[in-house]
């Protein structure tokens, strides 16, 4: 094997790399503008529509509703991420409330759940949409889905 060879070989090897780095740049770019993309406004019950006439909104649906490992994942995630640090393990309430006794304060259907912990809420829930990829935070609302609520505690889906 003659050194032109290998130089042609290691160029190559070289141009190979860098292709695949620049492909896995483009997936990383792509997947941090795919997660920046806000999901579409929610109807809420509460809302009072001026005129008569709801503003546009769309539907959010979990793509793991009833995905039991979707829902292990998410208690990992709960526990990772310290939620369980403001809403207590088994998500029962402590400096924050309850995610497991089926009060709701801002909406408890899966699109309600995800917009919360997507944009945060006033006074002490952080947005983690910036941060989390969408399946992520969907992973969270089939774990807060599979929490089945205490028989001594009033049920509600919103406040």
């Amino acid at each position: 094997m003659d050194i032109r060879s290998l130089v042609a070989g290691r160029q190559s090897s070289v141009a190979r790399g860098l292709a695949i780095t620049a492909a896995l740049h483009l997936l990383i770019v792509a997947g941090v503008q795919a997660q920046r993309t806000a999901p579409p406004a929610v109807s809420y019950d509460q809302h009072v529509d001026a005129g008569g006439t709801p503003p546009p909104a769309g539907t959010l649906e979990n793509p793991f509703k009833g995905d039991k490992q979707a829902a292990e994942d998410g208690a990992k995630l709960f526990s990772s991420f310290n939620c369980d640090g403001c809403h207590g393990g088994g998500a029962v309430g402590s400096e924050g409330p309850s995610l497991a006794d089926g009060r709701w304060k801002y909406g408890g259907t899966e699109g309600e759940i995800y917009h919360s912990i997507f944009y945060g809420r006033p006074r002490g829930m952080p947005a983690w949409g910036g941060t989390l990829p969408p399946d992520a935070i969907w992973r969270l609302v089939s774990y807060l889905e599979s929490q089945q609520p205490k028989r001594d505690t009033l049920s509600t889906t919103s406040w």
